[in-house]
């Protein structure tokens, strides 16, 4: 596995030809896309027959990779960690990657749909709840009737055993499905993906957290103009004070002071793929 040590910068996460660039936002490679080229860089992976998973990243997951080298090695080995929050969009056009901007994990999800339909693209729904993800599975093929949705599953909420893992592998395998969209919470969604990438023959995993309420209607949006701000975190709170208070009292000051501590150069956060002794193996 190659590590790298340096502390700012951009390369390629695809090829040495630098077809796409990234930044470091506090040790985490954070990929210089928008919602049209990620979804690109995603349609070509599948043509290609890679094997990848991709993390849809706001500024609560780069602060808690803070703590957790197993995590912030799983983001770093990722596919794409996408810019799903507005400060790690301004992080990348601060580095100049102008043409960096949000790629919001439902915006993503259906972007994805829509490109794939023309392509015969299956798609697995993998987390929720059953009653869930009948409602997004009917929502879905009545926005996109070409869709194929090969299967879904909902996981018991128990850490899964050995044999309910290779079950649900072979479930997952069974369905032939080219990306299973993975919306449990993070970071165990995260994990998820990293411990069962070797094990899974789909082209891509994508974990997208809450899409999966949004799209199913059970949960509401921040309007556009909110999420555009940089404070869509203050909406969310709103809707949820007892379940996010704490949360956004952590993160926010967290990630304004680590990231003037790194602009400033009074902290270095180098980029590092693998973690010695990561439980969590991945693919590459």
């Amino acid at each position: 596995m190659r590590k790298q040590t340096e502390d700012s910068g951009q390369t390629s996460v695809l090829n040495p030809k630098g077809s796409m660039g990234w930044t470091n936002v506090l040790g985490v490679r954070i990929s210089a896309v928008n919602l049209k080229s990620a979804t690109g860089f995603i349609q070509k992976a599948i043509e290609d027959g890679r094997k990848e998973y991709v993390c849809v990243r706001d500024a609560h997951g780069v602060v808690r990779c803070q703590d957790d080298p197993e995590l912030r090695s799983i983001h770093n080995r990722a596919f794409l960690v996408t810019p799903d929050g507005m400060p790690l969009v301004w992080a990348l056009k601060r580095a100049g990657h102008l043409e960096s901007d949000r790629v919001y994990g439902p915006d993503l999800m259906l972007s994805v749909f829509e490109a794939g339909t023309s392509k015969g693209i299956r798609h697995f729904l993998y987390g929720a709840t059953a009653e869930t993800l009948q409602q997004l599975q009917t929502r879905l093929l009545a926005r996109f009737p070409e869709a194929e949705i090969a299967g879904s599953y909902a996981p018991p909420f128990h850490k899964l055993s050995p044999q309910e893992e290779a079950d649900i592998a072979d479930r997952l395998n069974r369905s032939g499905a080219d990306i299973i969209w993975v919306g449990l919470s993070s970071p165990k969604q995260e994990l998820w993906m990293a411990r069962m990438r070797d094990r899974l023959d789909a082209s891509m995993l994508i974990g997208v957290g809450a899409a999966f309420d949004f799209h199913a209607g059970l949960k509401r949006q921040a309007p556009r103009f909110i999420q555009r701000s940089g404070f869509e975190w203050a909406f969310r709170l709103l809707c949820e004070p007892r379940r996010l208070w704490r949360r956004y009292a952590l993160v926010v000051p967290a990630f304004i002071s680590l990231t003037a501590f790194q602009r400033l150069g009074l902290r270095k956060f180098p980029i590092e793929d693998a973690v010695s002794g990561s439980g969590a193996s991945g693919q590459m």
